[in-house]
Protein backbone atom coordinates (compact mmCIF):
# COMPACT_ATOMS: atom_id res chain seq x y z
CA UNK A 1 0.00 0.00 0.00
CA UNK A 2 2.83 2.43 0.86
CA UNK A 3 4.41 1.76 -2.56
CA UNK A 4 1.12 2.57 -4.26
CA UNK A 5 0.82 5.86 -2.34
CA UNK A 6 4.43 6.72 -3.20
CA UNK A 7 3.86 6.08 -6.90
CA UNK A 8 0.68 8.19 -6.82
CA UNK A 9 2.53 11.10 -5.17
CA UNK A 10 5.38 10.84 -7.67
CA UNK A 11 3.01 10.82 -10.66
CA UNK A 12 0.94 13.66 -9.21
CA UNK A 13 3.96 15.87 -8.68
CA UNK A 14 5.12 15.13 -12.23
CA UNK A 15 1.75 16.04 -13.72
CA UNK A 16 1.28 19.20 -11.66
CA UNK A 17 4.91 20.25 -12.05
CA UNK A 18 4.67 20.55 -15.84
CA UNK A 19 4.70 24.08 -17.21
CA UNK A 20 2.02 24.99 -19.71
CA UNK A 21 2.81 26.86 -22.92
CA UNK A 22 1.26 29.93 -21.31
CA UNK A 23 3.67 29.57 -18.36
CA UNK A 24 6.61 29.31 -20.76
CA UNK A 25 5.51 32.41 -22.69
CA UNK A 26 5.11 34.34 -19.41
CA UNK A 27 8.53 33.14 -18.30
CA UNK A 28 10.12 34.61 -21.44
CA UNK A 29 8.47 37.99 -20.93
CA UNK A 30 9.29 38.03 -17.21
CA UNK A 31 12.91 37.15 -18.03
CA UNK A 32 13.17 40.31 -20.16
CA UNK A 33 12.15 42.50 -17.23
CA UNK A 34 14.33 40.60 -14.76
CA UNK A 35 17.25 41.18 -17.13
CA UNK A 36 16.41 44.88 -17.30
CA UNK A 37 16.19 45.20 -13.51
CA UNK A 38 19.50 43.34 -13.12
CA UNK A 39 21.18 45.26 -15.98
CA UNK A 40 22.04 41.85 -17.44
CA UNK A 41 22.68 42.18 -21.18
CA UNK A 42 23.02 38.41 -21.69
CA UNK A 43 19.68 37.72 -20.04
CA UNK A 44 17.98 40.43 -22.09
CA UNK A 45 19.53 39.23 -25.35
CA UNK A 46 18.52 35.63 -24.61
CA UNK A 47 14.78 36.37 -24.87
CA UNK A 48 14.92 38.02 -28.28
CA UNK A 49 14.63 36.31 -31.65
CA UNK A 50 17.49 37.00 -34.03
CA UNK A 51 15.37 39.36 -36.16
CA UNK A 52 13.47 41.08 -33.33
CA UNK A 53 11.78 44.42 -33.98
CA UNK A 54 11.16 46.95 -31.18
CA UNK A 55 8.91 49.95 -31.66
CA UNK A 56 7.25 52.70 -29.62
CA UNK A 57 4.14 54.66 -30.45
CA UNK A 58 4.91 58.35 -29.86
CA UNK A 59 2.42 60.88 -28.45
CA UNK A 60 1.64 62.12 -31.97
CA UNK A 61 0.79 58.58 -33.10
CA UNK A 62 3.95 58.05 -35.11
CA UNK A 63 5.81 54.77 -34.70
CA UNK A 64 9.49 54.91 -33.80
CA UNK A 65 11.73 51.87 -34.31
CA UNK A 66 14.41 51.27 -31.69
CA UNK A 67 17.68 49.48 -32.38
CA UNK A 68 17.66 46.41 -30.13
CA UNK A 69 21.42 46.41 -29.60
CA UNK A 70 21.26 50.07 -28.50
CA UNK A 71 18.41 49.21 -26.13
CA UNK A 72 20.36 46.34 -24.57
CA UNK A 73 23.48 48.50 -24.21
CA UNK A 74 21.56 51.37 -22.62
CA UNK A 75 19.95 49.07 -20.05
CA UNK A 76 23.12 47.11 -19.28
CA UNK A 77 25.02 50.37 -18.68
CA UNK A 78 22.65 51.26 -15.83
CA UNK A 79 23.37 50.29 -12.24
CA UNK A 80 21.52 47.14 -11.14
CA UNK A 81 18.00 47.98 -9.94
CA UNK A 82 17.66 51.32 -11.75
CA UNK A 83 15.33 50.06 -14.54
CA UNK A 84 12.24 48.53 -12.93
CA UNK A 85 9.32 47.83 -15.27
CA UNK A 86 6.33 46.37 -13.43
CA UNK A 87 3.94 44.53 -15.69
CA UNK A 88 0.53 42.92 -15.44
CA UNK A 89 -0.41 40.13 -17.82
CA UNK A 90 -3.74 41.10 -19.33
CA UNK A 91 -3.92 38.62 -22.17
CA UNK A 92 -1.98 35.70 -23.60
CA UNK A 93 -3.07 33.97 -26.78
CA UNK A 94 -1.23 31.04 -28.31
CA UNK A 95 -1.63 29.26 -31.63
CA UNK A 96 1.04 26.63 -32.19
CA UNK A 97 4.35 28.48 -32.45
CA UNK A 98 2.88 32.00 -32.23
CA UNK A 99 2.00 33.81 -29.01
CA UNK A 100 0.54 37.27 -28.45
CA UNK A 101 0.92 38.94 -25.04
CA UNK A 102 -0.51 42.24 -23.77
CA UNK A 103 0.95 43.76 -20.59
CA UNK A 104 0.11 47.16 -19.12
CA UNK A 105 3.10 48.48 -17.18
CA UNK A 106 4.55 51.14 -14.93
CA UNK A 107 8.23 52.01 -15.30
CA UNK A 108 10.34 53.18 -12.38
CA UNK A 109 13.81 54.65 -12.78
CA UNK A 110 16.02 54.70 -9.69
CA UNK A 111 12.91 53.98 -7.60
CA UNK A 112 10.90 56.90 -8.98
CA UNK A 113 7.93 56.67 -11.30
CA UNK A 114 8.95 57.58 -14.85
CA UNK A 115 6.11 56.58 -17.17
CA UNK A 116 3.49 53.94 -17.92
CA UNK A 117 1.74 52.38 -20.88
CA UNK A 118 1.24 48.99 -22.44
CA UNK A 119 3.46 46.45 -24.17
CA UNK A 120 2.30 44.23 -26.99
CA UNK A 121 4.53 41.22 -27.63
CA UNK A 122 4.56 38.73 -30.47
CA UNK A 123 6.58 35.64 -29.61
CA UNK A 124 7.63 32.73 -31.79
CA UNK A 125 8.63 29.28 -30.63
CA UNK A 126 12.00 28.38 -32.13
CA UNK A 127 13.79 25.14 -31.27
CA UNK A 128 11.27 24.59 -28.44
CA UNK A 129 12.05 28.01 -26.89
CA UNK A 130 9.75 31.05 -26.90
CA UNK A 131 11.49 34.18 -28.25
CA UNK A 132 10.26 37.77 -28.55
CA UNK A 133 9.98 38.57 -32.26
CA UNK A 134 8.14 41.87 -32.03
CA UNK A 135 7.57 44.37 -29.24
CA UNK A 136 5.64 47.62 -29.50
CA UNK A 137 4.69 49.85 -26.60
CA UNK A 138 3.00 53.07 -25.61
CA UNK A 139 4.44 55.56 -23.15
CA UNK A 140 2.68 58.22 -21.15
CA UNK A 141 2.85 59.99 -17.78
CA UNK A 142 -0.81 59.64 -16.80
CA UNK A 143 -1.66 56.14 -15.61
CA UNK A 144 -5.37 55.56 -15.46
CA UNK A 145 -6.19 52.38 -13.56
Amino acid sequence: MNKLIGIFILLSSFCFGQKTEEDLVKQTVEKLFAGMKNADSEMIQSVFAETVIMQTIAKDGSVKTQNVKDFITSISDLPKGDADERITFQGIHIDGTLASVFTPYEFYYKGNFSHCGANSFQLVKQNDVWKIQYLIDTRRKDCKK
